[in-house]
């Protein structure tokens, strides 16, 4: 006899939908495989093998988050295939912020109504943060919650498990003064401060579809909803060649909260503004907002999405096999012993 209950459908809950939409994400799914994922899709866990055998002492690093509030823009947009982008991206940044590498991503959706064609189009952008992040995306969750969110929202979030050797994990106490602050450059606003955004703007009440020239032709909507940039890969490749003594994803709070959680006691960043290359919107938003440059760096990453810290004996070289990986990563500032935390010279 196959599941079905009238009665749980009449309270809002369709379990037939559910198993249409897990029907509907398994193409995208079968593309986050990786040697060691064994598939289940459907049961109750996912499974992951761990090959340990270059590995003699493994950490294991997790990390989890959500979308926030930029998931309004998508509501307003009607645009769901990159939103899962972001979700992965702030938990498998994370998670290379200490060294390691991405093993595998579960996620977790709740919505007013399962409509299993949407689902489906969220999750094509879980799949595709995963191969970004070369991780699997090994099992989650669909939960529809009639009367809790309005039927046309939902809630993303997720986590992911990383592995590193405890040999090279990376290490802040290895930070000295003259160090340089490598910048790896953002898509855009990626998934913080958007509360202040859509006070900003009005999101709800605004044309948000047109060209602006402020915005070099780009529209509010498309600018605002560019998925957070994935880092993975081209910072792997980095560790693999030179010594990376700490990293930080720039994600709410800005530069204020996250650059000093990468240095040691008693150490400060001292950032050169005239280096910083800043995407329009970031002008835009202040502009509109009439926001100081304090909060400003305060709440956005200002077109900076990670940085990290190298000797100035391979600061060079850094820039040259990120260069090779495509990123146009520069030096926006450099280490000094004190305890002023983020300086803007």
């Amino acid at each position: 006899m196959k599941s079905y209950s009238e009665s749980y459908k009449d309270a809002g809950v369709d379990i037939t939908a559910g198993y249409k939409a897990v029907e509907l994400m398994k193409s995208h799914i079968a593309r986050t495989m990786v040697e060691k994922n064994l598939p289940d899709i459907g049961g109750f866990g996912g499974l992951f093998e761990l090959d340990l055998k270059d590995t003699p002492n493994p950490v294991l690093v997790s990390g989890t988050d959500g979308v926030g509030t930029k998931l309004k823009l998508a509501f307003i947009m009607d645009k769901h295939d990159t939103i899962g982008i972001d979700c992965v991206a702030m938990c498998a940044n994370d998670v290379i912020c200490c060294g390691a590498k991405p093993l595998f991503f579960l996620d977790y959706i709740a919505c007013g109504k399962n409509i299993p064609e949407k689902m489906a189009e969220i999750v094509s952008g879980v799949a595709e943060g995963c191969v970004q992040s070369g991780c699997a995306l090994i099992g989650g969750e669909t939960a529809e919650m009639p009367g809790f969110y309005p039927e046309s929202e939902y809630d993303l979030a997720g986590f992911c498990v990383g592995i590193a050797d405890k040999s090279r994990l990376l290490d802040k106490s290895k930070v000295s003064e003259g160090d340089l602050i490598i910048a790896l450059p953002s898509s855009g606003v990626h998934s913080n401060g958007f509360s202040l955004v859509r006070k900003v703007f009005d999101l709800e009440n605004t044309d948000i579809t047109s060209p602006l020239e402020a915005l070099e032709g780009k529209s509010l909507g498309e600018t605002l909803l560019a998925p957070t940039k994935i880092y993975v890969q081209p910072m792997l490749s980095l560790f693999d060649s030179i010594t990376v003594k700490s990293v930080s994803h720039i994600t709410g709070g800005g530069f204020f909260e996250n650059i000093p959680r990468s240095l040691p006691k008693g150490f400060s960043a001292h950032i050169d503004s005239s280096a910083l290359k800043i995407p329009p919107i970031f002008n835009y938003i202040m502009e509109k907002g009439s926001i100081s440059q304090r909060d400003m760096f305060n709440t956005f990453n200002m077109g900076v999405g990670m940085c990290f810290i190298v000797s100035p004996a391979d600061g060079e070289k850094a820039l040259e096999l990120l260069a090779e990986s495509g990123e146009e990563a520069y030096v926006m500032g450099k280490v000094v012993a004190s305890e002023e935390g983020v300086v803007l010279c």
